[in-house]
């Protein structure tokens, strides 16, 4: 399918915060982000790194500095399209914990966008959309695991 400017679909779009403790990052999460990114998965609009100190000081991190505390994230240094700001920034210092390291990511899923086509060439709309944590999903999973089979 061909598309145009008009009818161009596009997968919802995410803003996760991630929050790290300082001591003991690994990388993982940065390898498994480039994995979805290198997969087609996902479409990587924003990445910043913030570093919130003991003391509460809030710093932006730059992804490039080798051996910093975002190191494992320069493979995203230049994913910046404007949508997050200072706003975002000052939020999401304020929901971390001092000695933190926080991933402020807005990505598309673009393995939707079929789907998304799909729906608006049969006429539909969201009406309505929610996201479900993933502990609660295991919470929801684990509690089913544990009840007897039904006879």
């Amino acid at each position: 399918m061909t598309t145009t400017p008009e009818t161009e679909a596009h997968g919802p779009v995410d803003f996760v915060l991630l929050e790290f403790p300082m001591a003991g990052l690994n990388g993982r999460a940065s390898e498994e982000l480039i994995k979805l990114v290198e997969q087609g998965v996902i479409r990587l609009f924003d990445l910043l790194v913030v570093m919130k100190g003991e003391d509460g000081t809030v710093e932006v991190l730059e992804l490039t500095d080798p051996g910093g505390p975002a190191e494992a994230f320069s493979y995203f240094d230049g994913a910046q399209s404007g949508l997050l700001g200072d706003e975002e920034i000052a939020e999401a210092a304020d929901a971390i914990l001092p000695g933190s390291l926080a991933a402020l990511i807005v990505y598309e899923n673009i393995w939707a966008a079929p789907f998304v086509a799909a729906v608006r060439d049969g006429g539909g709309e969201l009406v309505a959309s929610t996201r479900i944590p993933a502990p609660d999903v295991m919470a929801a999973l684990e509690a089913l695991d544990a009840q007897p089979p039904v006879a």
